[in-house]
């Protein structure tokens, strides 16, 4: 699998990324330990995960993974943590930052993040005290990297600027936000100060909730996320008048170029200015496996203009 570095930083990752959003609710540990090692021997480094994930079950269980399958140095762990009662996310204020980043190592038996990702963001607190959280962690070697999730353009271009001038180690390197076909949005404001500030997007549903592999075109699945009580609002959000004319390109893509509708909706956006990588969520190694196979292919021209035109948000 190929890498890319992650915006302007050293910091260097597989150009698709291993969410673990299902690990501890859907995923058990048998069938995480599977995917994780299929992950690692295709040359897959980023390993995304969040305290949030199954109430940090999720990081408990790749702990365990790295503790008896796959080595630590073999992957790049973007982690979150998840204060209880944080003002908003997991709370910008630098006490609850640490205690989480804290609580992230313990789950994962690690002694530092390759990345820590920091969501929410509190107008009532200083963000040079936010930014000074991220200097104590990488100057104490708990986090060798830090960057944002779900940061509106102006949010991103502030903490890049403030931790620019508090000094380089405070600047974070990396956004994550949903990005794909069915969800544009990024485009309007994140991306274009991304790409200014140098900072790397992590695309999240790249497959528009898995709307984009063609699965809902006859209906809905009964082993789907969109059949599950839980998760068939968070589908139903991208199941539009507006997605069924883009899924039908992506299918008619891919029946041209002998590929499936998954290689062709996560290849555009892996591709896009600015995208560092795509982070793809699975059940199984099977699942995983099949992103995977996504990673040599290079949409042409023609097609990714089509994509481009019948996706425009406007």
């Amino acid at each position: 699998m190929r890498r890319r570095r992650v915006g302007g930083s050293g910091l260097e990752v597989s150009q698709i990324g291993l969410g673990t959003m299902n690990w501890g609710t859907g995923t058990d540990v048998e069938d995480a330990t599977e995917q994780l090692t299929a992950f690692v021997d295709a040359g897959g480094t980023l390993v995304e995960t969040a305290g949030s994930y199954g109430d940090g079950a999720a990081q408990e269980m790749l702990g365990e993974v790295l503790a008896r399958s796959v080595r630590r140095e073999d992957v790049v762990i973007a982690g979150r943590g998840g204060v209880p009662g944080g003002p908003l996310g997991d709370g910008p204020a630098r006490g609850a930052l640490l205690d989480g980043l804290d609580a992230v190592l313990e789950r994962l038996g690690t002694d530092h993040l390759d990345l820590w990702q920091l969501s929410g963001f509190d107008p009532r607190v200083p963000v040079e005290e936010t930014l000074s959280a991220v200097q104590v962690a990488v100057y104490s070697g708990r986090a060798r990297y830090a960057g944002l999730v779900g940061p509106s353009g102006w949010q991103l271009a502030t903490l890049a600027e403030r931790g620019r001038a508090l000094g380089g180690a405070t600047v974070p390197v990396s956004a994550q936000v949903e990005y794909s076909l069915l969800c544009r949005d990024p485009e309007a404001e994140v991306l274009p100060a991304a790409v200014h500030h140098k900072v790397g997007l992590f695309a999240w549903g790249p497959l528009g909730r898995g709307v984009l592999t063609g699965k809902y075109v006859d209906g809905t699945p009964a082993d789907s996320r969109g059949a599950s009580p839980e998760l068939a609002p968070y589908v139903e959000a991208r199941r539009t008048e507006r997605s069924a004319r883009i899924v039908q390109a992506v299918l008619t893509a891919a029946d041209g170029l002998g590929t499936s509708p998954l290689s062709v909706a996560l290849a555009w956006v892996r591709d896009q200015p600015g995208v560092s990588a795509a982070i793809v969520g699975a059940r199984d190694a099977a699942q995983l496996t099949a992103s995977m196979a996504a990673d040599p292919l290079v949409l042409p021209a023609e097609i990714r203009t089509a994509l481009d035109d019948v996706s425009d948000p406007v």
